[in-house]
């Protein structure tokens, strides 16, 4: 069965940095777009990046570019995300998506992860 799950959040210091990752399985990871969503306390879910097959393309929210850094490893079937310069409006449930194509739409469509927390104060 599918499976994304997230590790690497935390509580961290504005200005600080995290790194987070996903490790896909059950599906072939290499034909497929993978993002990260996120969603804020009490708010709606935001989407904050992704990355084509193979890393060949690179799309980021305004919100995030110039801090965020998403990469994929096709050996290891894993996404991640490197997270500078955090600041609370950072702070969210951080979820890892697979997609076959590209698609900045936040509804819940292709495979989810159960996401990991990030909160940053």
């Amino acid at each position: 069965h599918v499976q994304l799950v997230e590790s690497g959040g935390g509580l961290v210091q504005p200005g600080g940095s995290l790194r987070l990752s996903c490790v896909a399985s059950g599906f072939p990871f290499s034909n497929y777009w993978m993002y990260w969503i996120r969603q804020a306390p009490g708010k709606g879910r935001e989407w904050v990046s992704g990355i084509a097959r193979d890393g060949v393309a690179i799309h980021y929210a305004d919100s995030v570019r110039g801090r965020f850094a998403i990469s994929r490893d096709e050996d290891r079937n894993t996404v991640y995300l490197q997270m500078n310069n955090l600041s609370p409006e950072d702070t969210a449930v951080y979820y890892c998506v697979a997609r076959y194509g590209w698609s900045i739409s936040t509804d819940k469509t292709g495979y989810w992860g159960q996401g990991t927390q990030v909160t940053v104060s």
